[in-house]
């Protein structure tokens, strides 16, 4: 049986992934820089062959637009000199229609030309993001200010993704294919704020605000400027209107329905992490 590599293996897709795989049956390797199984840097390529030891298929992720795009084609060399035969990335909504200054547009060429069997994984904006990322502190203070307008984008439940990416690693007929990933219908922020307000049973708002505050508010808290434009040209991308519509990648991938995002919420909130 096939031994599975998780890099990230402790993050919102990777742990999901992990209680899957292991749920059934599936021997696993969590890869991350704490709280996994075999520590995993990709700023640090000495750590790459002790976690490729034996594995024959791998969830491949960058965690930090931040570092370029030149880590993950690297890895990707490695892993299949090292005898991997299955590879699935997760990448992101958008990807493909960006140029090649994208960090993850590098990432998929190399996927694509590993000579392994692949899967690409293109997610929309993560529900999780309101719960265990960077929103948290926002809905717990009652206010989310972000430079989204009244656009509306099909959130994706990271369990739909880990699912999707399951299936990937385990069944062949994934191979060569590229999932767009999303919620079964497109909402705005403040929509979803009232749900989660409705769900909580406390105000929750949310409101808009200018691009160049957005950026220069990520630059106060130290992100590099252009990964702060291209995460605000992606809030742009909602406000005008020209985020992806909803997409059926779930349901080609697993045969039903994504998530609603509406199912999340009260999950979410019956676990008391918005308390």
């Amino acid at each position: 049986m096939q031994k599975i590599l998780i890099l990230g293996g402790t993050g919102k897709t990777g742990r999901r992934l992990a209680r899957r795989l292991e749920a059934a049956g599936r021997p696993v390797r969590t890869a991350s820089r704490t709280g996994g199984n075999t520590p995993f840097d990709l700023a640090a390529p000495a750590t790459w062959a002790p976690a490729l030891d034996g594995v024959t298929a791998a969830y491949v992720v960058e965690p930090s637009l931040q570092a370029g795009g030149g880590r993950i084609p690297a890895f990707v060399a490695e892993a299949v000199a090292a005898g991997v035969r299955r590879l699935v990335l997760l990448s992101a909504g958008g990807v493909g229609a960006a140029d090649d200054s994208h960090p993850l547009k590098a990432a998929e060429e190399a996927v694509r030309a590993s000579g392994a069997d692949w899967t690409i994984l293109r997610p929309d904006w993560f529900a999780q993001n309101f719960s265990e990322g960077p929103w948290l502190p926002s809905i717990l203070a009652g206010t989310v200010s972000l430079p989204a307008g009244d656009g509306r984008t099909p959130f994706i439940d990271a369990d739909d993704i880990a699912a999707v990416a399951a299936a990937a690693l385990t069944e062949d007929r994934h191979s060569g294919r590229t999932y767009q990933l999303t919620g079964p219908r497109a909402i705005g922020f403040g929509e979803a704020a009232d749900l989660i307000g409705q769900a909580t049973g406390r105000p929750v708002r949310y409101v808009d605000i200018a691009p160049e505050t957005h950026v220069a508010r990520q630059l106060a808290a130290g992100v590099p400027l252009e990964v702060a434009r291209l995460f605000t040209g992606i809030f742009a991308a909602i406000r005008d209107g020209s985020a992806p519509e909803p997409a059926d990648g779930v349901e080609r991938a697993l045969g039903r329905p994504a998530r609603p995002f509406e199912d999340y919420v009260s999950e979410t909130a019956a676990s008391g992490v918005w308390d």
